[in-house]
């Protein structure tokens, strides 16, 4: 049976918040409000964009959350994406899983063609056998749809495959497919965070991803 691991992006192989946070401003900003050059947003990381914009909106009191998310997009496919940084050890990893033989797959919340955008811009493409992330339309924003349809598209066995991620959208997403999830401690998520949603296990550093995902996925799920 094929073993693989899906990936989530932001939090987990990236750290997107310099990029991200750029692009909220500048949404923010088209639509006439003034927002705070510091304004943290490590918190809203991770759920699809139409909620974080919903978030962000709220002291506002402006509804708009689809022009929010457009200028978003906007700005972001202009320069935004840019605003990327691997995590240290994150490529090394990469390869550990690739040369263990895994699958491997991107699953995030961003939308795929930007996704694909810092993964070919980090030189990351090439370790992966598919990237995965939301379309127009919605109907792959959220964890669980996302992780299906990959699920489905690949013919993948859950008791033989794992999803990395550093928020309770991933562990419960993961979950909701049967399959296991794996929490990350460097990302925008927290370990209470992580171990409410039950992640089956949690990994320290970067540099010991690689290690961990090859162990998980070598002792296959026992049916529930």
């Amino acid at each position: 049976m094929t073993r693989s691991v899906l990936l989530d992006l932001d939090g987990t192989l990236i750290d997107s918040c310099p990029g991200i946070l750029a692009s909220c401003l500048a949404a923010l900003r088209a639509l006439g409000h003034r927002p705070d050059e510091g304004l943290d947003i490590r918190r809203i990381i991770g759920p699809p964009l139409e909620d974080m914009m919903q978030v962000l909106l709220q002291s506002y009191g402006d509804d708009r959350v689809k022009e929010a998310a457009t200028a978003y997009r906007r700005h972001y496919g202009e320069s935004g994406y840019l605003g990327s940084v691997p995590y240290p050890g994150i490529g090394e990893s990469l390869g550990e899983m690739k040369r263990g033989g895994l699958r491997v797959y991107l699953a995030t919340s961003k939308r795929a063609a930007f996704a694909s955008r810092i993964l070919d811009h980090l030189e990351f493409a090439s370790y992966f056998d598919g990237i995965y992330g939301s379309e127009p339309g919605g109907e792959l924003d959220h964890k669980p749809e996302l992780l299906a349809h990959i699920v489905s598209k690949h013919g993948l066995s859950p008791s033989h495959s794992l999803m990395v991620g550093d928020r309770r959208f991933d562990i419960s997403g993961a979950h909701a497919v049967g399959m296991r999830g794996l929490g990350v401690l460097w990302g925008y998520g927290t370990r209470d965070e992580l171990e409410g949603a039950g992640a089956d296990q949690l990994v320290e550093s970067p540099a010991d991803l690689g290690p961990t995902v090859l162990s998980m996925v070598d002792v296959q799920q026992s049916p529930a």
